[in-house]
């Protein structure tokens, strides 16, 4: 027959939780596209945390004779391949020949063939820095003189592109994996041992491991095309991931894949047997699964550190330690913080007072953590206040440090609305006999002395669940329509409910039955007891910041995982001043050269002086300005000034340059190209009017 539902039964249909729920997890499921769509939109060339700070022969140079190699000088040690130096001819044709190899220190090099012949060459490098990031660039010199050439000299770009893309994609994915997994175990262990049998609870700690465990493969398969040619072909190329393999982060990435099945085995303990255990064999249980977990998890979380910025730069032996605890306060502060949310969001288990206490206690322990290895970060990646500032990764930390402190202030939110639970709880059992104050009440439950503390429910709702017993005892009579004459013979005598209560009727005898009438009874008092439980405003109130707190934390991991792959600012600004010494050292050695020339075209007006700066004064590249003053030290305006630069001695010249009319009395030109050194003769043409005009010039020594 067909069975007909009483209303109090929808109640605790599971689809109308879902409906009820569907608004919030929308919410926060948007949040969480719109964060990746920001990554995604905004992902470029990965941010190089290795930088150039000299080579031989130098960005620009034109060198007399043809080099026997071409040497690259970085911020922090490279890892190369055989293709990570190439020397392209003004054709585009490699002229390097053999495997790059270091030299000495942070210095690489790759050998040329000989006798090259004059032109200008291009130098391509794409390396691995030691914090696993790509560095590409590429830069020119030239032999003899300067000359066209068809490969372009833009700026090479490395971990950019769709794989680029995919890549700080499944970074995140596995932070995320990681914080749902550590954090969700650890919430059930420390603070909720009943979540063990919730469902939900379950399901998010699972799809945390498989979250980290699915990230960690996508990350090994594009690794080789990440830090190489960056094609989406690549990605399955079996002898790229061989190289992986081989590599630092390769052996970090399976090194953690080997810790997740060490942790499956963990959840299954957790989840598959704890429940089931006597409270004494519990105890143990819970001794040894803390400390297996702690293991695990920071195992996998020397993973991240033993091939990211902590193993790289000042104190690594401190920094990666800290690093691995940084990761576990995260874990427990936000991963514990999602549990906590699914449980007041979809469990039928009310989560006890005591638990939420209890989990405020783990996450403000855990906030002094990530505040204290936090600033030790901070002056590590940073090492000055400017930095926050004048550098990227100072940006992004100011940004995370705001969403820290906004997060903070909406836990503190959620600990008035903790407290404010354990009152009401605690005034809710004075005047119990023989119950102190310290226990709690389960939601539902109501005593003797409570006053008005349940009197606050609508007469509606207590007809409701009047009515709900009566309507599961109609629905488990309703079983079939083919009642045997023996039922119903045992029916008409009389025979009533079961004194014991057991919810099976007399003379039936059909445990099929009685089991029915118990899971309809335990339907609808869980229906009451959620119905309970919606109502308190304070936990009402819990719920809702809990949800504000896991949606700032969205945000919050997705502003952690660019700071990972963003170059620390102490190392960009020591590669800034590494650059400069450079540039300071070269010019020391040639020095910046002045030269003063009167001039006297002979005409009206005519008289004046020239002054023509030159800067570095070296082969290669230099700046030029030419000052034209009057006799008084004015600016003088005149219609014309040109230069020529020759070389006598090796008959070089003389090369016309036709600086640029910046403003009165001054010219400039940039990129001068002085070829070798030598006694250089300068000579300098001034036009005055349209027939008075006068070359001077001086020679100097130029390299």
């Amino acid at each position: 027959m067909t069975q007909t539902i009483a209303p109090g039964l929808r109640a605790a249909d599971p689809r109308v939780r879902t409906r009820a729920l569907a608004p919030r997890v929308r919410t926060l499921v948007l949040l969480f596209l719109a964060v990746i769509g920001v990554l995604l939109a905004g992902a470029g060339p990965a941010s190089a945390h290795a930088a150039l700070t000299g080579s031989d022969p130098a960005q620009g140079a034109v060198v007399d004779k043809a080099p026997t190699r071409v040497s690259l000088t970085f911020s922090e040690q490279v890892a190369l391949g055989g293709d990570s130096l190439r020397v392209l001819d003004p054709k585009g044709n490699r002229v390097d020949t053999g495997k790059p190899s270091g030299v000495s220190g942070t210095t690489y090099a790759v050998g040329l063939h000989s006798g090259l012949p004059d032109g200008t060459y291009t130098v391509t490098y794409q390396v691995v820095s030691a914090d696993s990031h790509p560095v590409a660039g590429a830069y020119t010199f030239s032999i003899g003189a300067p000359s066209k050439t068809s490969v372009s000299v833009a700026d090479q770009a490395a971990g950019g592109g769709v794989v680029g893309a995919l890549y700080g994609f499944g970074r995140y994915l596995s932070y995320a994996g990681f914080i749902v997994m550590i954090g969700g175990a650890a919430f059930v262990l420390a603070c909720w041992p009943r979540g063990t049998g919730v469902r939900a609870v379950q399901r998010l700690v699972v799809s945390g491991w498989l979250a980290l465990t699915a990230a960690t493969l996508f990350l090994l398969l594009l690794r080789g095309s990440y830090t190489g040619s960056g094609k989406v072909g690549d990605v399955f190329d079996l002898d790229l991931l061989g190289q992986v393999l081989q590599t630092k982060t390769g052996a970090a990435l399976v090194s953690r894949l080997l810790l997740l099945a060490a942790a499956a085995l963990f959840i299954a303990v957790l989840f598959g047997a704890y429940d089931k255990r006597e409270d004494e064999e519990k105890r143990d249980l819970t001794f040894g699964l803390a400390v297996g977990g702690a293991v695990v998890a920071a195992g996998l979380a020397a993973s991240w550190a033993m091939a990211e910025h902590a193993s790289t730069g000042l104190q690594t032996g401190i920094a990666m330690p800290v690093d691995v605890l940084h990761l576990l306060a995260v874990a427990a502060w936000l991963g514990g913080l999602g549990t906590l949310l699914v449980a007041l969001y979809r469990s039928d288990t009310p989560v006890e007072t005591s638990a939420v206490r209890r989990f405020s206690q783990v996450a403000f322990g855990s906030v002094l953590a990530l505040v204290a290895t936090g600033v030790y970060q901070s002056w590590r990646q940073l090492g000055s206040w400017s930095a926050f500032t004048d550098t990227r990764y100072g940006q992004l930390l100011l940004v995370k440090i705001g969403l820290v402190a906004l997060l903070v202030g909406i836990a503190w939110i959620s600990r008035r609305w903790t407290t404010r639970l354990a009152e009401t709880v605690v005034t809710s059992h004075r005047g119990v006999p023989g119950e102190g104050a310290s226990r709690e009440q389960t939601p539902g439950e109501t005593h003797p002395g409570e006053g008005t503390a349940r009197e606050g429910t609508s007469r509606e709702e207590t007809s409701r669940e009047e009515r709900e017993p009566a309507a599961a005892n109609a629905l488990s009579g309703e079983t079939t329509t083919g009642t045997s004459s023996g039922e119903t013979a045992g029916a008409q005598t009389g025979a009533g409910p079961a004194a014991d209560g057991s919810g099976a009727t007399a003379g039936t005898g059909d445990p099929e039955r009685a089991a029915q009438l118990a899971r309809q009874r335990a339907a609808v008092e869980t229906a009451r007891q959620k119905r309970l439980r919606d109502a308190d405003p304070h936990r009402f109130g819990l719920r809702r910041s809990v949800l504000a707190e896991a949606g700032v934390a969205v945000v919050l991991l997705a502003v952690t995982t660019a700071l990972t792959s963003t170059e620390p600012g102490r190392t960009e600004q020591e590669a800034k001043a590494a650059t400069a010494a450079s540039s300071s050292s070269s010019s020391a050695t040639s020095g910046a050269l002045t030269l003063d020339m009167p001039f006297d075209t002979g005409g009206t007006d005519g008289r004046g002086v020239v002054s023509v700066d030159l800067d570095p004064a070296r082969t290669g590249a230099n700046e030029m300005h030419v000052y034209v003053t009057r006799p008084n030290g004015r600016a003088f305006d005149v219609p014309e000034v040109k230069i020529a630069f020759t070389l006598e001695a090796k008959s070089i010249g003389p090369l016309p340059v036709v600086p640029d009319h910046i403003t009165t009395g001054h010219w400039s030109a940039n990129g001068v190209q002085l070829p070798m050194a030598g006694e250089w003769k300068v000579a300098v043409t001034v036009r005055t009017s349209d027939i008075d005009q006068v070359t001077v010039s001086k020679n100097a020594q130029i390299g």
